[in-house]
């Protein structure tokens, strides 16, 4: 069989950092409190009024190519996980296609709060495994600080801007994504959400009078759920392939709070060595935080690592998945010219 692998990955960070220190002058909190709760020092800032999620979506992409030495007519297909589209519509994955040049690729945006990217590399993983496409992008972005209440405290230092893609293709060797769990559960729907802007409450001068454009968040009720649910499905992932804490090279959990991510390792029984971490530099980018952590480790992996994805997001949406990483990061080029010899002596 057919595993989905990924082969390569990019990311694209804005160059502005918005501080704890510059937080303290725009809202009633401090560096201490920040730290203390969350694990954040800084997120990254995409200030240019004229950008946006596609944007930073097009340069990971484009790093992604790079890496992998193709161009982008070979791409077949561009899933985009984001809950700051451009706009509605067209989606986010059209905007990308069209900048990026991809003329032979097709695709849609997935919207699955923080756990979108999890949710599009399943995806993805569906078009590879069927044997329907040979190349897959799959892109986790979001200009989080365009739906940001900068007077909210709660919740404008949670959260940064930034992108991140991969690139999915067949893998014989047994690496690749191998296994996933996904869950959902509406029923907490007030605790997350951005009530302006949808067919309920379309844009109005009451909704902007009533700031319902803004991400709102009841921080309790997501932490004591957020916990449970990412330590569960990492369990349960590792349960179900036989897996103990001495396997797994590293968890990647998303970058929500770093008590969050504490908690599902002490589930997992894995050391804190064994744990991505960039959340005190980038806070939560959200459908990017995943993606992110792979590229600021890619160099460390290697062929056969023991790799487990872990999100919780908004809707309530949360999963875990389990990958054997594909290629050495260390010796990146002379694994990709491998195996863009092998695709060439087989005709692929």
């Amino acid at each position: 069989m057919n595993h989905a692998a990924i082969t390569a990955v990019g990311a694209f960070l804005p160059e502005d950092r918005l501080t704890n220190h510059d937080l303290e002058k725009m809202v009633d909190t401090s560096d201490e409190w920040i730290r203390s709760r969350t694990g954040i020092r800084e997120r990254r800032i995409l200030w240019d009024k004229d950008k946006a999620t596609a944007y930073m979506a097009t340069e990971a992409a484009k790093e992604v190519l790079e890496r992998r030495g193709i161009g982008p007519e070979e791409i077949d297909a561009i899933l985009v996980a984001t809950v700051t589209p451009d706009m509605l519509f067209p989606s986010t994955a059209c905007l990308v296609q069209t900048a990026l040049g991809a003329p032979n690729a097709w695709g849609f945006d997935i919207l699955a709060a923080c756990s979108g990217f999890l949710y599009a590399l399943t995806t993805g993983v569906q078009f590879i495994e069927s044997g329907r496409h040979k190349k897959v992008l799959v892109i986790g972005g979001d200009k989080m600080s365009s739906i940001l209440n900068f007077k909210d405290r709660n919740t404008c230092v949670l959260f940064g801007d930034g992108a991140a893609a991969v690139l999915l293709e067949p893998n014989t060797e047994g690496n690749g994504i191998l296994d996933t769990v996904h869950r959902i559960d509406g029923s907490n729907w007030p605790a997350l959400q951005m009530p302006g802007g949808g067919s309920l409450h379309p844009p109005s001068h009451e909704t902007i009078e009533q700031e319902m454009h803004y991400i709102q968040q009841e921080g309790r009720t997501v932490f004591k759920v957020a916990v449970k649910a990412m330590a569960d499905v990492s369990a349960e992932i590792m349960a179900r392939n036989g897996l103990t804490g001495d396997d797994i090279r590293y968890l990647v959990p998303h970058q929500a709070n770093l008590r969050i991510i504490d908690a599902t390792a002490r589930r997992m029984g894995i050391t804190s060595d064994k744990v991505m971490i960039n959340i005190d530099r980038y806070g939560n980018t959200t459908a990017g935080t995943i993606p992110l952590c792979l590229y600021d480790w890619q160099d460390d992996l290697r062929k056969g690592d023991n790799l487990v994805l872990a999100a919780f997001g908004g809707g309530f949406t949360w999963g875990a998945s389990y990958v054997k990483w594909a290629y050495d990061g260390a010796n990146v080029a002379t694994e990709q010219e491998a195996v863009a010899s092998e695709y060439g002596r087989n005709g692929v």
